[in-house]
């Protein structure tokens, strides 16, 4: 199923203030798309409109092609899971899963043996085959989300629209579950809408990443393509750690502000004037005092240690420290002393939070 959203807007209730200011998205059938952004940013509220349980003011909302009138007929087409599961605590698990195909009206509702073959499909699917008779209280928090996502899966739908669903789950299961998650939506054949706040977790299982900021989309790329062409500094900052340097463009020359950082040439396009570069601390490369003038001060680096296959390492300039990092390979014969020059010619610039280079 596919969703196109054209200039959606929708208010605050009671007030003038835009919670969705203009929003436009188009997500192709079959694709798994993220909604990253702070928190404010307009993420659930966009979720919720696809959905159909928030109305809107203006703009268009088409799924296939069509707008869907009521929320009967989104219901068969959309699956939601909520953060915190909303199971509910009264009935067991097998009831939770066939909730959704019990309450049709009687003309569409499959035969009691029928719904019963569902809920074990969908059971053996989430890998809990035999939590049937069990109550929600008696799972663990992964095997509850995995049953609300059985109950979102019960009626069929193409859509699968997920609102902080990993939020409350410990990390190990966390990435355990998503893993799993993105192999379901393969097999299954499903367009799916993930609200995170977790660019790890959007990095690792969507296909692309919808950045959102004060109710409008600032970017909608590929997790690649964000991590090399991030259009504003925000992008750029809510993806990852990105230590940032403030400098002077002219005669072709990024100059840093600070000492012990090397000038860096830029592309002809970037006219004169202040910048600041950002850079991922993978990015930062240290040089010896040895390959500049002996006039060119040098600055202390500390090492940190080992951990996610990188060497860290922080450099300490005047007045603040600046983490950077580098590949912890058998082969890297690279060897960092005691104080040395950064190199940030890998920085992207960008001019009053936009990017210029």
């Amino acid at each position: 199923m596919s969703v196109q959203v054209e200039h959606l807007v929708r208010y605050a209730p009671g007030s003038t203030r835009r919670l969705l200011n203009d929003v436009s998205l188009n997500v192709p059938t079959g694709a798994f798309v993220a909604l990253v952004g702070p928190s404010g940013a307009g993420k659930t509220t966009l979720l919720r409109a696809i959905a159909g349980l928030d109305t809107f003011e203006q703009g268009t909302l088409l799924l296939d092609g069509q707008t869907m009138g009521t929320m009967r007929d989104r219901a068969r087409k959309i699956g939601f899971v909520f953060q915190n599961y909303a199971l509910f605590p009264h009935m067991t698990v097998a009831k939770n899963i066939s909730f959704g195909l019990d309450v049709l009206p009687r003309s569409e509702r499959p035969s009691r043996s029928a719904i019963a073959a569902r809920v074990q499909e969908l059971l053996d699917l989430m890998q809990i085959p035999d939590a049937g008779a069990s109550y929600p209280a008696r799972l663990s928090g992964g095997q509850r989300q995995r049953v609300a996502l059985a109950r979102a899966l019960a009626t069929g739908p193409k859509l699968l629209l997920l609102d902080e669903p990993f939020g409350a789950l410990d990390p190990i299961v966390r990435r355990s579950i998503r893993t799993w998650l993105k192999a379901l939506h393969e097999r299954l054949g499903l367009t799916t809408i993930l609200v995170t706040h977790d660019q790890d977790e959007a990095v690792e299982i969507a296909d692309r990443i919808v950045v959102m900021q004060h109710g409008q989309i600032v970017q909608d790329a590929t997790p690649e393509e964000l991590n090399r062409n991030p259009q504003t500094a925000f992008v750029m900052e809510f993806l990852g750690e990105a230590p940032s340097f403030n400098g002077i463009v002219q005669d072709g020359l990024m100059v840093p502000d600070e000492a012990g950082l090397l000038p860096f040439a830029v592309d002809a396009s970037v006219p004169p004037g202040p910048v600041t570069a950002m850079l991922r601390p993978y990015e930062i490369q240290v040089c010896g005092p040895d390959e500049r003038s002996a006039q060119e001060p040098v600055i202390p680096l500390v090492a940190e240690g080992a951990r996610n296959g990188y060497r860290h390492y922080r450099a300490q300039l005047a007045e603040r420290s600046v983490p950077f990092s580098i590949p912890d390979f058998t082969e890297n014969t690279v060897e960092i002393q005691a104080s040395g020059l950064l190199d940030i010619s890998r920085a992207r610039l960008f001019r009053d939070g936009e990017r210029c280079g």
